[in-house]
């Protein structure tokens, strides 16, 4: 479930400007019941402004009221008013020439560790190009003697999440196929 922003603040406004229970501010909130009591007997965050959850587009005034009518409710959060931007994809960036002279050792890292992994997703992590992946896989690179598998996390080409999601995605298809 999605918390509201700064849950205490608006737990405090909750407690003073409404007749909900606590349990319907801690469900809402995200916080312990014993917490949201304590904010109410002002034991925690003494004189801390409470935030009004109206005005920030999180709680609608009729979910409110139908909360306070029936206790056994629970407060759901209003829908955004706008649409979440999608963050858009970095560019590439250029890449120095001693790093890209280690790639061949994150491709062979790769290859090593997941042979199953496909030269697609080989090429898209380490931006590199099908023909060197395959030279490497098929053991025709020209400087294959002097490979030391290294992994392209620690190398900088690609971060942990991406490594994750690519070897995911062997796994789902490993899972598929049986």
């Amino acid at each position: 479930m999605a918390l509201p922003i700064m849950p205490h603040g608006t737990a405090v406004w909750l407690i003073e400007n409404t007749a909900l229970t606590f349990e319907q501010i801690a469900m809402f909130c995200g916080l312990h019941v014993l917490e949201v009591q304590a904010l109410a007997d002002e034991q925690v965050l003494a004189g801390m402004v409470g935030e009004d959850p109206i005005k920030l587009g999180q709680l609608t005034p009729e979910e409110i009221e139908r909360c306070s009518q029936d206790s056994s409710a629970t407060l759901c959060l209003a829908a955004p008013k706008f649409p979440e931007i999608a963050k858009k994809k970095a560019k590439r960036k250029y890449t120095p020439l001693l790093k890209r002279q280690k790639r061949p050792d994150a491709i062979a890292w790769l290859i090593k560790f997941y042979p199953e992994i496909s030269d697609a997703s080989i090429c898209s992590l380490l931006s590199t190009t099908k023909a060197t992946v395959l030279s490497i896989r098929n053991r025709t690179h020209i400087k294959i003697n002097e490979l030391n598998p290294k992994d392209p996390v620690l190398l900088g080409f690609c971060s942990q999440m991406d490594l994750d999601a690519a070897v995911s995605q062997i796994k789902c298809k490993n899972v598929e196929n049986q």
